[in-house]
């Protein structure tokens, strides 16, 4: 995809690129502190890369047409790591991102009628209200130093909490974030036992985890009951994400979800959705903070407008662009790591049972052969009338088990870039390197100080 761009564009800070030569025990040293550290120069110009995985082979796919053979042509033979499953069943349980076979299927067919555009528009008033709300605290913190990545954080936490529950998250929203804290600090990160052990064979932190798993769907439940209280009352709580999937039945099969699904279910949406969007809008606010030129269309395409709809979202072209592109440099899940169930043959790679395949959207982002200028923040490559090929680009994953929550995400992130820009304007207040590191999503080191002053 060839970009012309008429200003130099601005290159935002990344890790340095390993050896290509490092060791594997030197990789795994590094894997627990940032995952895309771990990766040489090869990575980023080949096409397909080979090595080892304790007895397993592994392939590292940065091919398209690769990976609509894994995601797409033949998923079904492929399936979640042992140390993905480890990593995520405490905190997911058996919800939609780690069901397979016909459990998955059934969940998909299930939840998939809460997730349309038209369905997304319902809730798009609880966005704005959570909305105006952060933008009349921000206002009172103009021309101080603020923390932006923690205020989206809690922004997004309150959006997720009201759209699922119709409720605000005053009370529970510090549990929540304490509980998501704790879990991607310690317990979410891989240790050599879960890459090299059975899942049926425990492990020192998989007790930790079953005790954390344990405290974490009592309080789900907890939530969950609080909700079906509240709309047996008068004034009962309108339409909203929880009331769809309570009531959502398999077409086919006419069966709903369990009160032990539901859980898992909810527990996957609010951090699935609320996690990776407020790190997608922190990226977001950094790289427009980096190039001012960008910052001032985004605010220029809402014309001082108060958007409060699906289309007002769907006019905001230049500022979706933004959100595409800061997906493509810093991907929230930033690496997709599937098992072989059975023998396949992957571009000419020989694949057999329990060879690791991995797809890493860091790199497939950033790859010199399939993109021009692959390290630049460029917006407007995405409003090009050439899209990227489908596989060359993947926020929300592709094929069966894309994500289910896109449209949500996708409009909530629209939504809420064009209405803080568009209300202010936006400053780092240090000169300090912000380094991606990657460790459950695409994290920055440390989180930087903005400054913010009213247009």
């Amino acid at each position: 995809m060839n970009i012309a761009s008429v200003r130099r564009p601005v290159i935002p800070p990344t890790p340095p690129r390993a050896p290509d030569n490092m060791s594997f025990f030197g990789r795994l040293a590094v894997i627990r502190q940032n995952m895309i550290a771990t990766w040489g120069q090869r990575a980023y110009e080949e096409e397909i890369i080979q090595g080892r995985f304790f007895l397993h082979k592994s392939l590292i796919l940065n091919q398209p047409d690769a990976i609509r053979h894994v995601l797409l042509s033949n998923y079904e033979n492929y399936t979640r790591t042992p140390a993905g499953i480890r990593m995520l069943r405490p905190v997911l349980g058996e919800g939609l991102l780690l069901a397979e076979g016909h459990a998955w299927t059934h969940q998909r067919r299930t939840l998939a009628p809460a997730f349309t555009p038209r369905a997304t528009a319902n809730l798009v008033p609880h966005m704005t209200a959570v909305l105006d709300e952060t933008i009349a605290k921000l206002d009172a913190r103009r021309n101080e130093p603020v923390d932006l990545r923690e205020i989206m954080q809690r922004m997004t936490l309150e959006i997720a909490g009201r759209t699922m529950f119709s409720f605000g998250m005053d009370r529970h929203g510090p549990t929540l974030r304490n509980f998501v804290m704790e879990y991607g600090e310690r317990l979410g990160r891989p240790y050599f036992l879960d890459m090299v052990l059975p899942v049926s064979w425990p492990t020192p932190m998989d007790r930790a985890r079953a005790r954390f798993r344990t405290r974490w769907t009592e309080f789900v439940a907890m939530l969950i009951a609080e909700r079906r209280a509240a709309g047996k009352k008068d004034g009962a709580p309108p339409s909203d994400l929880f009331d769809l999937m309570d009531k959502a039945r398999d077409p086919e099969t006419g069966k709903g979800f369990s009160d032990e699904q539901l859980v898992d279910e909810v527990a996957t949406m609010i951090l699935a959705g609320h996690e990776t969007t407020a790190t997608a809008l922190f990226w977001a606010l950094y790289l427009l903070a980096l190039d001012p030129d960008a910052q001032e269309e985004v605010a220029s395409e809402t014309h001082g407008e108060h958007l409060d709809g699906i289309a007002d979202i769907d006019r905001q072209k230049f500022t979706r662009a933004v959100i595409e592109e800061t997906m493509r440099l810093y991907p929230p899940a930033f690496l997709i790591a599937r098992a072989a169930r059975d023998k396949d043959n992957v571009a000419g790679a020989g694949v057999s049972k329990g060879d690791i395949i991995m797809i890493a959207p860091w790199l497939l982002h950033r790859h010199e052969k399939l993109w021009d200028q692959p390290n630049a923040f460029i917006p407007k490559r995405f409003m090009s009338k050439e899209p990227p090929d489908r596989f060359a680009y993947l926020p929300f994953g592709a094929g069966p088990r894309v994500c289910v929550g896109a449209p949500f995400a996708q409009a909530e992130s629209v939504l809420a870039l064009a209405r803080l820009i568009g209300a202010f304007r936006v400053e780092l207040a240090d000169a300090m390197p912000v380094i991606p590191c990657g460790v459950v999503t695409t994290q920055p080191d440390h989180s930087p100080m903005f400054r913010i002053t009213r247009r």
